[in-house]
């Protein structure tokens, strides 16, 4: 990371993690995807947005098992709020998507991914930027084998 992992912009982020659920309304990925191309005038990679629309809802469940202490409704369920844009029926009204931690979203999502990581003992290189990732083999068997970084500190290449 080019900082401490946990001073990133992230813990500032107070609104939610969006993901339909449906523990308050009715919603689907097909609705959040609808929602985030037209978000995104368009230009969005759309493979690419039904992949994070689909994918949201197991990533608010995971982060729920690794400790993330989401608002719940009456019930016991993961809260959701209305944000703009979110909408149900392809435009038709608003929704409640957002999955919230009070007004610490960012901050709780950074410490408990951070806390999982420390608990995997996951290694940090603080300070480092990468300029290149390294790969190996090719096909469906292509995968990381490095990266190129620049340490801040002194300025050296790894």
């Amino acid at each position: 990371t080019k900082l401490y992992p946990t001073r990133s912009h992230t813990g500032a982020a107070q609104g939610g993690m969006c993901a339909a659920l449906s523990n308050v309304e009715e919603d689907y990925w097909e609705w959040h995807a609808f929602d985030t191309v037209k978000g995104s005038d368009y230009l969005g990679d759309q493979d690419a947005i039904d992949i994070m629309c689909k994918e949201a809802i197991d990533a608010v469940v995971d982060l729920e098992h690794f400790g993330l202490p989401f608002s719940r409704t009456p019930e016991g369920k993961i809260d959701q709020r209305r944000f703009g844009g979110h909408t149900r029926s392809h435009g038709e009204a608003p929704v409640r998507r957002a999955c919230y931690a009070a007004d610490r979203t960012g901050h709780m999502i950074l410490q408990t991914l951070y806390q999982r990581c420390v608990s995997q003992g996951v290694n940090f290189f603080n300070e480092f930027q990468v300029f290149d990732v390294l790969f190996e083999g090719e096909g469906a068997d292509r995968r990381a084998a490095g990266v190129v970084a620049y340490e801040l500190s002194t300025g050296d290449l790894h």
